[in-house]
């Protein structure tokens, strides 16, 4: 309420025609504000007055509504229920009240509003009536929801998108961290924002990215914006991983945003580098094949000179069989066991021949210590000769082992042969050969040396297809030597010896087990 103040000397005129101005401003002011209904009521509801903003926004003309009830205004819902009366009640005891809520346009349509009911009372204290104001915000709330729908749409993109987003300002000081990048960094959201992200770098590449940063802000010049770069990241541990990192930039209300997407390259590198081995093992597997044909193409062609070595050898002792020269003795007895040395190889290169193509090797219960003194008289042809010493260490009962005998001599051999050669520059040449009672019924093989022994990193390729350690070997024989013994169920394996050298274990299955048809790990 304006009240104009007056003396007893105002003339009551004046004062009449500055209160008709009054009123006059008063209501050029109200209907000037057309983005709003403003009207009063009476006590009991009623229209008043009305502006042209409430004729606007609701439809009616001041005609047509002064005087009438203003539960017009509400829903037939909320007529139902009493709300009119109910708004007016609490404006009323409550001074004013401000709300949103559906209200009715003349046409029936309803509208959101922002209601304001203000109770007005008269110098005495009285009830006069309400003032109402009334803003439509319907299209105000759409938007708001259209923008919360925005966000929470992008959130659910950021939330589901696979690579890991971080947004940042041009300072480098994390504004938002997606669920992809907590699980790339280990870290949580609440962990990132407001903290410089090159604390998901290493020292080197958080310090370079500071400067890279600093430099664009005052030349323009790009680093990493708008391409797509292979650098390193780290994760909340420490550990450094390799990423692929995109960066836009973009401009909101004058301030400048970048925004990186990061895609995790590490189990892409590990699968780049198994890809490189499964490559590298099937051009070995080929490269086996071939020399599989080869061996087995080999022993067929061997096996016939060596039996016609045996059967002239046989035909020369026969001739010098019937002379009484002791010196013609010694030659046959030689000749016997060169024959039947001839003999044993052409054995040796059909079981090979055999077990390269996949035939019967011929499995059998044997005596594990003749099978060794049999491989042993082989292997240490030239020995003595050699200066070498042997100490044989056999279990001290026989033992039964269920092998391919001709095979696992070929291992002994194999391995006395590589003793023999491994200690020829050794001053001390001493070659053990022992057998041991292994765990869970097998029996184990071992041969020793005094050589210069094997770097440990040598070792542990040392039974693959085409290693060696000698200049001129192919790398094969102890590549086949652990495929016989892994056939037989056993392990082979190398360690080296304290005081030089080194002593290949092998395992092989006592007689027993054959049947339970167990194996060796």
């Amino acid at each position: 309420m304006i009240a104009l103040q007056s003396s007893p000397d105002t003339d009551p005129q004046a004062v009449a025609r500055g209160d008709a101005m009054l009123a006059e401003e008063l209501g050029l002011l109200i209907d000037g504000a057309t983005t709003y209904a403003i009207y009063m009521l009476d006590p009991r509801g009623r229209v008043t007055i009305w502006n042209r903003g409430a004729e606007r926004i609701k439809g009616w003309a001041e005609a047509e509504i002064i005087g009438r009830d203003f539960a017009i205004f509400y829903p037939a819902d909320d007529i139902a229920a009493g709300k009119p009366e109910a708004d007016l009640a609490r404006a009323h005891r409550d001074g004013r009240i401000e709300e949103e809520s559906w209200r009715v346009r003349k046409d029936g349509s309803e509208f959101l509003a922002h209601v304001t009911i203000t109770a007005l009372h008269d110098d005495a204290g009285a009830l006069r009536g309400f003032g109402k104001v009334i803003r439509d915000i319907t299209h105000e709330k759409a938007a708001e929801a259209a923008i919360v729908r925005r966000e929470h749409h992008l959130r659910s993109i950021l939330n589901t998108v696979p690579d890991a987003m971080i947004v940042m300002n041009e300072n480098g000081i994390v504004a938002s961290f997606s669920a992809a990048a907590e699980l790339v960094f280990g870290y949580a959201a609440s962990e990132v924002i407001g903290q410089n992200v090159a604390m998901l770098m290493p020292q080197v590449e958080a310090r370079d990215h500071d400067a890279h940063l600093r430099k664009y802000r005052h030349t323009g010049e790009r680093h990493v914006i708008g391409n797509v770069r292979l650098e390193r990241a780290m994760r909340k541990g420490g550990e450094t991983f390799p990423i692929e990192l995109a960066v836009g930039e973009a401009s909101i209300a004058g301030e400048r945003i970048f925004t990186g997407f990061i895609r995790d390259l590490t189990n892409r590198h590990a699968t780049e580098r198994r890809v490189q081995e499964l490559q590298s093992e099937l051009v070995h597997v080929s490269r086996v094949s071939a020399m599989g044909t080869m061996a087995s193409t080999l022993a067929h062609e061997i096996n016939q000179p060596l039996t016609a070595i045996a059967n002239y050898l046989e035909a020369t002792r026969a001739m010098i069989e019937a002379s009484t020269d002791p010196l013609l003795a010694d030659i046959a007895e030689a000749l016997d066991l060169a024959a039947a040395q001839s003999l044993r190889a052409g054995t040796i290169v059909r079981r090979l021949r055999a077990f390269v193509d996949g035939g019967d090797t011929g499995f059998r219960d044997e005596r594990l210590d003749l099978l060794v003194e049999e491989a042993t008289s082989l292997g240490l042809l030239g020995a003595h000769e050699a200066g070498i010493t042997v100490v044989n260490t056999a279990s001290p009962s026989p033992v039964m082992v269920r092998v391919d005998r001709i095979q696992i001599q070929q291992v002994l051999v194999n391995l006395i042969r590589n003793a023999i050669h491994s200690m020829a520059a050794s001053p001390i040449k001493t070659l053990s050969i022992a057998t041991a009672s292994e765990r869970d019924g097998w029996m184990l093989i071992i041969v020793a040396d005094t050589g210069s022994g094997i770097d440990r990193d040598v070792r542990a390729r040392l039974f693959e297809a085409f290693a060696t350690t000698k200049e001129d070997g192919m790398g094969l024989g102890l590549s086949i030597c652990r495929t016989i013994v892994e056939a037989h169920g056993g392990r082979i394996w190398a360690d080296g010896v304290a005081s030089g050298g080194t002593a290949f274990h092998f395992t092989v299955p006592l007689a027993a087990l054959h049947e339970s048809g167990e194996t060796h790990d």
